[in-house]
C-alpha cells in the first residue's frame, strides 16, 4: 500500500495499557485489563473501505496487512497468554468462505508467542451481521457464544474487527469470566465511535 494511501487511515495513538475509548466502553459492560483500537472506522473513506473489502469481498489477504500495521503499534507490558476471536457461525463462515479474523490473529500469535485457540469459542446460531443491522437493534442475544472448552487462570486476549456497542465482545467476555481465575483484555482492528 502506498504512503499516500496509508495517510488517509486514521490510526490510534493510544498503547495497549494506557486508558482509552476502546477500554472505557469496555468497562462499561465488563471487567477488563487493557484494549487496543488499530484505527478508527471512518464511515467514509479507506478504514471503512478496507474493512469491507476484508468482510465481504473475499480479500482475506487484507488481514496480514492489518497484523503488519498492529505489530508496528502495539506493544506488551504483560503479555496475554490466549487469543480468541470472535467465531463466526458455520452458516456463515461456509458462505464467506473464510473467518475475517483468522490471518490477523494467526500474525498476531505467532509475532507475540501468544496461544491462539480458533476452536475454543463457538457461535450457537446464526444472526444477522451487526453492520447490516440498524443502531438501536444492535442487541446480542443470551447465549450468543459457548466455550468447547474450559478455561482457567488466562489472561484472555479477545479479537475482534469493529467495536461499535461492544454487545458482541461483552457476550463472549462473560462467558469466559464466568471463571472468575481469568482476565480479559481486547484487540480490535477498528473503533467506531458510532
Amino acid at each position: 500500500m502506498c504512503e499516500i494511501c496509508i495517510s488517509q487511515i486514521k490510526f490510534t495513538t493510544d498503547s495497549f495499557e494506557s486508558e482509552n475509548i476502546v477500554k472505557e466502553k469496555c468497562k462499561s459492560l465488563f471487567p477488563v485489563e487493557n484494549a487496543f483500537a488499530l484505527m478508527e472506522f471512518q464511515k467514509e473513506g479507506l478504514s471503512r473501505e478496507l474493512m469491507h473489502n476484508l468482510k465481504y469481498k473475499g480479500r482475506e489477504n487484507i488481514g496480514n496487512l492489518f497484523a503488519e500495521w498492529t505489530i508496528e503499534r502495539l506493544h506488551f507490558k504483560e503479555k496475554p497468554d490466549l487469543i480468541i476471536t470472535v467465531p463466526l457461525h458455520k452458516r456463515k463462515q461456509k458462505k464467506r468462505g473464510y473467518n475475517q479474523l483468522q490471518l490477523y490473529a494467526d500474525n498476531i500469535s505467532k509475532h507475540y508467542a501468544i496461544s491462539y485457540d480458533k476452536d475454543i469459542m463457538r457461535r450457537n446460531f446464526h444472526t444477522k451481521a451487526q453492520a447490516l443491522k440498524v443502531f438501536s437493534k444492535r442487541v446480542v442475544t443470551k447465549n450468543l457464544f459457548s466455550l468447547n472448552k474450559s478455561i482457567s487462570g488466562k489472561h484472555v486476549l479477545l479479537i475482534d474487527d469493529v467495536f461499535t456497542t461492544g454487545n458482541t465482545m461483552s457476550t463472549m467476555a462473560w462467558e469466559i469470566l464466568k471463571n472468575k481465575n481469568n482476565k480479559i483484555s481486547v484487540l480490535v482492528m477498528a473503533n467506531d465511535e458510532g
